[in-house]
Formats: structure tokens, C-alpha cells, sequence
């Protein structure tokens, strides 16, 4: 495996040759490309728990002028826990709770396609750092945000949104210029389970933060984790090894030599008609389409649905939501593992591929239909939540890595146009669930995993029908016809 060196030096919270010996079994730039914007999302989905509780505050729909944290300041002996006891509970139904965690979808669709073209032109490290920060910086004024209402909220949340688009479409970049084939698998499957386990920490520690310092703390926190590792990132982090100050001879050669069959020539235009007549990348869209729609609700909704499914406090609901995403980070690394261990044994590229992406749509899709007929026991129903994050993330070593596979030099594009079509889904699906559970909870949570197994469904026979490995024509080296 590559060794990719870090240089010495009112409130809402992707041929085969035999690789150096000496390795590092993971890359930092990518694990944290996963996990930063991650947990700016999830910091949400604990801490509305609590924003919506109004049996935790009652009189207190909408904050006041002075606030909780006002009052502190102005009176220094007020204690930790009165100010969690003050700390404001906003009257928004499950609609509007909705719109607020799909909103931060739409601003990533606004930056996704053009700044991961952009990143494959100018390089990756100044967008994506600065998009990390942005992010972060913004969860530290959600707090503030919600006491002048909903509006500012998801006004924040959007932009916050395009920050994240930077972030996510820049990590690609870099992996066509540190991630021989034969590891793509391996590199990006443990890089993508930064995010999962982000999502572990912050469900895990998030409850308990909003019970012991009240739901704004969850903001601050991570907001300052944030702001800190985007120093570290634009410190120690390069776009590609040949500029790298720390790494060994023998391992920038291997590098090199392993992706000397990719184009690096500058690209000043993408073949639009090309892609857009090309089923195997149509296949990876309605992938992403379907993956992204049933993780979406889990990401967002699992908390809502442990605390009012399970009946559970939000320190239990925090602890118990985090437990899926570590099972995801473990099932992402094993599942990387596994299709490059698959790949050394001659296993064609696309039946590893079509594999992982089989086990990753339909899994979930079984255990999330199982879910309603075992609401009453609590041991089935943390089982199966734990397994639909887990076996879903098997798609990082299917259709998710695919476009590396066949139209590396545009890589980063393409998996923001495939991103963007999965925010779609997350959209569609956010709204649609806080649609569904406030007609009828019992019948809405239902309807939810029904539709969303059938959409996972409808991907996989789409992706399986017509999914492809090799390089496309219009992907190849050669002059590119303008449109």
C-alpha cells in the first residue's frame, strides 16, 4: 500500500507492480477529507433532539434577545447547568425539520460540479482546505443563526453546503495522483471510513455534550475541532507526490510508475455529449442516486428515530446512533481490503466492482424493510440499524470508486456530477421523510424504508445491467474534439 507522508516540517447546532515494503496502513489526506464535512452534518442530527424538545423548555418556542449564553457572560456565577436547562427549544415541526437537513444539499449541488473541475485544473489542496473551513467556521455561528429564526438556519446550512461541495469533490483529485490501481480499492475504502467514524465520535460524544453543557456546545465543539485540523491540512498536506518535501525516492517512483498509463495533460474541456450518451457512467449516477438516498435518512434521521421509535433520552439516542457508523467505518476498510484482495487473484475488475455494489444496495434494503415488523424489540432494531450503514458502505468498493476506473482523468468531475446526482436523492428523501412520519409515525417510518429499498433496488439492476471497468473512449488520451 502507498504511504502518502505528512510533511516533517432559533438554534442548530479510486498495471500491476509489487509495492515498497515499508507502507503505512492509511492516508491522513484522505481520511480527513471524509470526515470534517461529515460532522458538520451530523452535529444536527443529535442536537435537534434537543433544539425540539419542548418538554425540556416550555415558554421558550424562540429565544430571546438575550439568550442563554448573554446572560452567562453577564453573570459569571451562573452555573453549567442552568445555562443547559435555558438553552432554547424552537417549535419546528418535522416538515420543517426537513427542508432544514436537506437544505445543506442544495448548496453542495451549487459547488460540486464546478469546483471539482476546478480542482483537477488548479489542484486540490487550497479548495478543499478552504471549504473545510468555511464549513467549520459556520458551525460555530449555527447557534447563533437559530435564535433569528428558521430562515437564517437554512440559509446557513446552504452555504455551508457549498463549502462542503469544495471539500468533497477536491479529495478525488488527489487520489488520481497518490493511488496506484491496484490500492484505489484499499486507499480510498479506509479513507472513506473517516467519515463514518466522524460520525461515530460526534453521535457518541454529542449527546452527552448537549446533556452535560446543553445542545449549543455540540456547534461550538466541532466547529473549533474543525478550525483546527484545517490548519494541520494546509500545513502538512500536498496535491501529489512529486512535490512532496518528505516522501522517499523509492515510493514517489513507484507512484509515478504505477500511474504513468494516466493522462496528466491539462484539460481545458470536458466531453459533455460523450458523457452524457455513456451508460456504464449513467449506471454509476443511478448508483449514487439510490446509495445516497437511504444514507441520507440514516445520517440525518437515525437519532429522531432511535429517540421516538425506542423511546430513549438524547445521551442514550447519541450513544446508540453512533453505533451503526463505527460498524460502517470497520465494513469499509474490510470491504477495500477484500476487493483488492480479490483483484490480486485475477478477479476481472468489474465483477469485484458489481459485487460489492450488489452487497451494498440490497443488504440495506432487506434489513431496512425488516425494520417495522421489529419496532417492539429493541435488541433486533439496534441489530439491523447497526447493519444498514455497515453493509451499505460495501459501495465504496463498488460503483462509488468507479469512475476511476473508467475515465481517470476526469475523475474529479465526475464524481462531483455523481455526488450530485446521490444530493439529489438526499433532498428528495430528507423532505420526503419529514413529509411521511408527520401524517402517521408508525405508517411514515414504514413508507420510508419501503420506498427507500425499492430505490435501492432499482440502482443496483441498473448499475449490475449495465456497469463497465475499462476505460472509455472519449476518457483515453488523445485530442478531445471542443464542443
Amino acid at each position: 500500500m502507498v504511504k502518502i507522508k505528512a510533511c516533517c516540517g432559533k438554534r442548530d447546532s479510486g498495471q500491476r507492480e509489487t509495492p515498497p515494503q515499508s507502507v503505512v496502513p492509511f492516508s491522513r489526506e484522505g481520511k480527513w477529507t471524509r470526515s470534517l464535512p461529515l460532522r458538520k452534518r451530523v452535529s444536527l442530527s443529535i442536537a435537534i433532539i434537543a433544539m425540539v424538545n419542548s418538554t425540556q423548555q416550555h415558554g421558550q418556542s424562540n429565544a430571546s434577545s438575550e439568550g442563554p449564553l448573554a446572560d452567562s457572560l453577564s453573570n459569571p456565577g451562573s452555573s453549567i447547568e442552568e445555562f443547559h436547562t435555558r438553552a432554547s427549544v424552537y417549535e419546528w415541526s418535522p416538515e420543517t425539520q426537513g427542508i432544514i437537513f436537506s437544505s445543506i444539499s442544495y448548496g453542495i449541488i451549487l459547488t460540486l460540479i464546478p469546483s471539482g473541475y476546478l480542482a483537477g485544473i488548479f489542484g486540490a489542496k487550497q479548495m478543499l482546505g478552504a471549504g473545510l473551513l468555511i464549513s467549520s467556521l459556520l458551525t460555530l455561528f449555527t447557534p447563533l443563526a437559530a435564535d433569528f429564526g428558521v430562515a437564517l438556519v437554512i440559509v446557513i446550512r446552504t452555504v455551508q453546503g457549498m463549502a462542503q461541495g469544495m471539500a468533497w469533490t477536491g479529495q478525488f483529485t488527489i487520489w488520481t495522483k497518490w493511488a496506484p490501481p491496484l490500492e484505489r480499492s484499499k486507499l480510498t475504502s479506509i479513507a472513506g471510513s473517516g467519515a463514518a467514524f466522524g460520525s461515530f465520535i460526534i453521535l457518541c460524544v454529542g449527546g452527552l455534550i448537549s446533556q452535560a453543557l446543553g445542545w449549543p456546545f455540540i456547534f461550538y465543539i466541532f466547529g473549533s475541532i474543525g478550525c483546527v485540523c484545517c490548519l494541520l491540512w494546509f500545513t502538512v498536506i500536498y496535491d501529489d507526490p512529486v512535490h512532496h518535501p518528505c516522501i522517499s525516492i523509492r515510493e514517489k517512483e513507484h507512484i509515478m510508475s504505477s500511474l504513468a498509463h494516466q493522462s496528466s495533460s491539462p484539460r481545458r474541456s470536458v466531453p459533455i455529449k460523450a458523457m452524457a450518451r455513456c451508460l456504464p457512467l449513467w449506471a454509476i449516477f443511478m448508483g449514487f442516486f439510490s446509495h445516497f438516498w437511504l444514507c441520507t435518512i440514516i445520517i440525518t434521521y437515525l437519532p429522531t428515530y432511535i429517540s421516538s421509535v425506542l423511546h430513549v433520552n438524547i445521551r442514550d439516542s447519541g450513544v446508540l446512533s453512533s453505533l451503526p457508523f463505527i460498524a460502517a467505518s470497520s465494513c469499509t476498510i474490510l470491504g477495500g481490503q477484500l476487493a483488492d484482495f480479490l483483484l490480486s487473484r485475477d478477479l476481472r475488475l468489474i465483477t469485484v466492482r458489481k459485487l460489492f455494489s450488489f452487497l451494498g444496495l440490497l443488504l440495506p434494503s432487506l434489513c431496512a424493510v425488516a425494520l417495522p415488523f421489529v419496532a417492539s424489540s429493541y435488541m433486533t432494531t439496534i441489530i439491523l440499524l447497526i447493519l444498514i450503514p455497515g453493509t451499505s458502505n460495501l459501495c465504496d468498493s463498488g460503483f462509488i470508486i468507479n469512475t476511476l476506473d473508467i475515465a481517470p482523468r476526469y475523475a474529479s468531475f465526475l464524481m462531483g456530477l455523481s455526488r450530485g446526482f446521490g444530493l439529489i436523492a438526499g433532498i428528495i428523501s430528507s423532505t420526503a421523510t419529514g413529509f411521511l412520519i408527520s401524517q402517521d409515525s408508525v405508517s411514515g417510518w414504514r413508507n420510508v424504508f419501503f420506498l427507500s429499498a425499492a430505490v435501492n433496488m432499482f440502482g443496483l439492476v441498473f448499475y449490475i445491467t449495465f456497469g463497465q471497468a475499462e476505460i472509455q473512449n472519449w476518457a483515453k488520451e488523445r485530442p478531445i474534439t471542443r464542443l
